[in-house]
């Protein structure tokens, strides 16, 4: 055995357990893990300028790799930033390890500076949060915090060391160290044969991919089922990318928000859903009287106590999405060899034309720009290998309705938390995770504005990725939403700035902010000069490295389709009557569908 300061087992612990990408900010209570990682020297850390941010970016880089980020802070006000972090995480199932420092032991009921009960801060947004009083506990902790990560449905830790903790020796050898088992139930042949006898004795059956399916890297085991049943496929938001977007059998994403109007025509169409890795958000079902009308319902999901938690299944299993798809596959091709398998060539080739209808249009030349010719251009500006990031308001809601995502985890989405603020650092945690390759953001100006510092992290550590700012200078999906209360009360976040004339009234110069941060940035006011400007921002960002934003000049107000339930969905804007009106979309508006007139307020 060797004697060695505990933080130093720590790094020797990370490196073992395949953790090694670390975000954060040091500070005095947090100084000996720092110093232990710097002289492991293969932790590699990048330095944030906001706890939050460094959190943040874990989860992207969690969500990008399916591995491990860390985020690291001082003690206090450093744990309490990160519990945005670590609620985004834990809402999507996303293993991320926090680490913070802490007083000595002796002095943590007195009030000490910076001294705060975290443990208990931390509880409702993690597994497992700890704050390890004993130097002898440190290894076991860790041990079991990577086990806890991993297991079931996966989801953040907080480690809480304080630093005499982190100072103490312990007698520790990483060659007897070994990381605990992953616990992740796996369904039966006998489930397998269930789910397939309530599947076949339908007649328009629909598999829902959640994001469970890309947590358990079987996305080419749901594309293998699907072609082997011959049944369209509908990912979730966070499912996104499951199935590629031109696939013949992706039916389209359902919900009342981010959705295709087809995805929502062909699930209303059907009469049997097998749920897989998803959790039946209220974004995608919508009112459920209208979701369940009809259809029989299967659920297969990793957490126990999530089946049944929104509404009864027909049938619940608890299993891994890949462990259980597997299952099926195996079960539906002895099915296929004994010539039981039903034919539902008919029914996936209806789901597959209806792709073909009632596209919202996206060809507006109007001045200032609509943000439906923003996703277009950017469809025809990023290839199929793009990795898109972004997280909440109408900027987000559009993009899912009109972008197309071609694999897994080609879709970074904070789903359920949406947390303002979280895209910037957030990509800088893609980037990180995956070097080299093409990543854009999609902010809406206020989800920009927040965490914008955090653009001084690219530009320093040379991460560069595109960020396409859509500014209409207003919270769009609140003010939205407030016509419900007939009023336009605080969401505007447009001004005259007395530095930035040419800002026209809309407030926060984000061209001249980027540049100060040490970035590079394109404003863009002409909807055909759009192309133009994703061009330059990808050509800027290769020659210098660092985030380069493109800012687009929207018109202040646009209601973006959504409503309560599935089969009421607002439309605000025309629908397109010609391929011309789309033309980006995937597969060419083929049947001529008049324009709708425009919805009631949501």
């Amino acid at each position: 055995m060797t004697r060695m300061r505990t933080v130093d087992a720590i790094a020797l612990i990370l490196e073992k357990e395949g953790a090694t990408e670390a975000f954060g900010l040091p500070g005095a209570a947090i100084n000996p893990l720092y110093s232990a990682m710097k002289a492991h020297g293969g932790i590699r850390h990048t330095l944030h300028r906001h706890v939050e941010g460094a959190s943040h970016a874990a989860d992207g880089y969690s969500r990008a790799t399916g591995g491990i980020g860390i985020c690291i802070g001082t003690s206090g006000p450093a744990g309490t930033d990160m519990i945005t972090g670590l609620y985004a995480a834990i809402a999507d199932s996303i293993p991320m390890l926090c680490i913070t420092g802490q007083a000595p032991t002796h002095v943590l009921h007195k009030e000490d500076f910076q001294a705060v009960d975290i443990e208990s801060i931390a509880k409702p947004v993690t597994k497992f949060a700890s704050t390890i009083l004993e130097p002898g506990l440190i290894p076991g902790t860790f041990a079991k915090a990577f086990q806890i990560m991993r297991s079931a449905r996966p989801g953040p830790v907080l480690l809480d060391l304080p630093i005499n903790v982190q100072m103490a020796e312990i007698e520790f050898d990483i060659d007897a160290y070994e990381p605990l088992p992953v616990d992740r139930p796996a369904a039966t042949r006998a489930q397998a044969e269930k789910v397939l006898d309530l599947l076949v004795a339908a007649e328009h059956p629909i598999i829902i991919a959640g994001g469970g399916v890309i947590n358990a890297e079987a996305s080419a085991q749901l594309v293998e089922l699907a072609e082997l049943l011959n049944i369209p496929v509908s990912p979730t938001l966070m499912g996104w990318g499951s199935i590629p977007d031109d696939h013949r059998l992706q039916s389209g994403m359902v919900g009342i928000q981010t959705h295709t109007r087809y995805g929502n025509e062909s699930f209303l169409a059907s009469d049997f859903v097998l749920g897989v890795g998803n959790r039946w958000a209220n974004r995608h079902t919508g009112d459920l009287e209208t979701y369940r009308a009809g259809r029989k319902f299967v659920h297969i999901d990793i957490e126990a106590t999530q089946v049944g938690r929104v509404f009864s299944p027909d049938l619940g299993i608890v299993s891994d999405a890949g462990a259980a798809l597997e299952q099926l596959i195996a079960a539906a091709r002895d099915r296929q060899a004994a010539g039981t398998l039903p034919d539902y060539s008919a029914w996936a080739d209806e789901c597959t034309a209806r792709k073909g209808t009632g596209h919202r249009k996206t060809n507006f030349d109007n001045v200032p720009v609509k943000p439906q010719r923003v996703y277009q251009e950017m469809n025809a500006a990023f290839g199929q290998d793009t990795t898109y990031v972004s997280t909440i308001g109408l900027s987000q809601i559009a993009g899912a309705q009109m972008l197309h995502v071609f694999g897994p985890r080609r879709w970074i989405n904070a789903g359920q938390a949406g947390p303002l603020g979280w895209t910037g650092p957030a990509a800088l945690g893609v980037v990180r995770g995956k070097p080299g390759q093409t990543v854009v953001a999609l902010s809406g100006d206020y989800d920009f504005q927040f965490m914008i510092e955090e653009l001084a992290v690219g530009a320093q550590f040379k991460l560069p990725y595109i960020h396409v700012v859509v500014n209409n200078s207003y919270l769009g999906l609140i003010r939205q939403s407030q016509r419900g209360f007939d009023m336009d009360y605080h969401v505007s976040l447009g001004f005259e700035n007395i530095n930035s004339p040419e800002t026209n009234g809309y407030g926060v110069d984000h061209v001249k902010v980027a540049e100060g941060l040490g970035c590079k940035a394109v404003r863009v006011e002409d909807p055909n000069r759009l192309a133009e400007g994703f061009a330059e921002a990808g050509r800027l960002a290769a020659e210098h490295q660092v985030p380069v934003v493109v800012e687009v000049i929207l018109e202040k107000v646009t209601n973006i389709s959504m409503g309560a339930s599935l089969d009421a969905v607002n439309e605000f804007e025309e629908l397109a009557i010609s391929a011309a009106d789309a033309p980006t979309a995937l597969t060419p508006l083929s049947l001529k569908s008049p324009a709708e007139p425009a919805g009631a307020g949501v």
